[in-house]
């Protein structure tokens, strides 16, 4: 089987009390917002692809708070080829918009509180990467 290896780059968006979650158009999961590095502009920063992704995938602007990305990685297959994904998730702090503005890859995206954060994400790679957001604040 093919192998790829990928990196993407998103937000654990915080809004006062509440956070910023999505759920994916295809799988139906529910994530924070992120997608490959370098998939629109070939030099990409990390900071920069996060900052991207949620405003495509959760229709919010935000800015980068803390510069220490927690790191996750997982695996899936897709159309016969093995993924190694690695995450670089950023915590942000909302600055304006409208999660209803997200884009077609995501099916639905809103704030919730942190403990429907916890019980709402589908993977735990997700739920492992705000549990580290959260300890660090």
């Amino acid at each position: 089987m093919k192998t790829v290896n990928q990196t993407s780059a998103g937000g654990i968006v915080r809004k006062g009390s509440l956070w910023l979650i999505c759920q994916h158009s295809q799988h139906k999961g529910w994530v924070f917002p992120k997608g490959l590095v370098g998939d629109h502009e070939k030099n990409e920063s990390l900071e920069s692809a996060a900052i991207r992704e949620v405003e495509e995938e959760g229709g919010v602007k935000a800015k980068i708070i803390y510069n220490e990305p927690v790191k996750t990685f997982y695996r899936y297959q897709w159309q016969g080829v093995l993924i190694n994904k690695t995450v670089y998730y950023f915590l942000m702090e909302y600055l304006s918009g409208d999660p209803k503005n997200h884009d077609w890859e995501m099916m639905d995206a809103k704030f919730v509180i942190a403990e429907e954060v916890t019980k709402t994400l589908t993977y735990d790679s997700d739920k492992e990467a705000f549990e580290k957001i959260l300890k660090d604040l």
